[in-house]
């Protein structure tokens, strides 16, 4: 009997063959770098290691920049 369109369509292994290994690996850590910040409640996965400090330095300009949105500013 022969598959309808659909069906074939649903089907996980036909999914799975055409989806490239690069998303299939989307979400995933292997190969990463961990940086740890807050003191241990922020973790960022990187892929380069030399881009470390980079990475904190951002982080800490849009830490600081979100804190003084929510602060109120004196009436002049």
């Amino acid at each position: 009997m022969k598959k309808t369109t659909l069906e074939y369509r649903m089907m996980i292994e036909h999914n799975r063959l055409k989806i490239p290994d690069v998303k299939l690996l989307s979400g995933s850590v292997v190969g990463k770098y961990p940086i740890i910040l807050d003191g241990g409640r922020t973790i960022i996965f990187i892929s380069d290691k030399s881009k470390e400090a980079e990475t904190r330095q951002n982080y800490q300009l849009r830490k600081d920049n979100r804190l003084n949105f929510f602060v109120k500013k004196p009436k002049v």
